[in-house]
């Protein structure tokens, strides 16, 4: 396997847009700890993370995911691009893995903690309580882009939704020197 400093070259070489990396840092951190709750393969899950979007900017809507996989072929194993290729349902490529139904909702609860935390008076990941996630989650108008119903999916893992906001945001705070500078 690969280390971060060569992944984060690797992705360098398709993403430009420095909002988008960090993004996909933190979705790696988000799936990590998924993967350590549900005694999985963490530097699998953390890799699968990362890379998810490495196509996005050289792709349409909808070949998003499909392109990744000639560019992580070989990276990683064909069920971890699998899960990859299906975390944008408009590529119609169906997967119904732990590590899909994972890697959609760490993507977009990612995002709704990120929206929580923009909206906090100092605009910091420690302002951010389950507390504030909970209600953020709830309010459909705020962050309108995320997909609560992929959030969802995590329970399929065994993982309850406050749990998840839990793990999610704790994995966030532990990097949030890499994403909110």
């Amino acid at each position: 396997m690969l280390n971060i400093e060569k992944e984060i070259e690797i992705i360098k070489k398709y993403v430009k847009n420095e909002k988008l990396i960090k993004h996909m840092i933190a979705v790696s951190e988000i799936m990590k700890e998924i993967a350590r709750k549900l005694n999985e393969n963490e530097e699998l899950w953390a890799k699968v993370g990362l890379f998810h979007d490495i196509d996005y900017e050289i792709s349409d809507e909808n070949t998003h995911g499909l392109k990744a996989e000639e560019i992580l072929k070989d990276i990683l194993p064909k069920d971890a691009i699998d899960a990859i290729k299906a975390h944008n349902e408009k590529t119609n490529f169906k997967c119904d893995s732990k590590l899909a139904k994972a890697l959609k909702a760490a993507d977009q609860i990612s995002g709704l903690i990120i929206a929580s935390a923009l909206v906090m008076p100092n605009k910091k990941l420690e302002e951010v309580k389950v507390e504030t996630l909970k209600k953020k989650f709830k309010q459909k108008d705020f962050a309108r882009n995320i997909k609560r119903e992929d959030i969802l999916l995590i329970e399929d893992l065994g993982i309850k939704l406050d749990e998840f906001f839990e793990i999610s945001l704790n994995a966030l705070k532990s990097i949030s020197d890499k994403l909110l500078n």
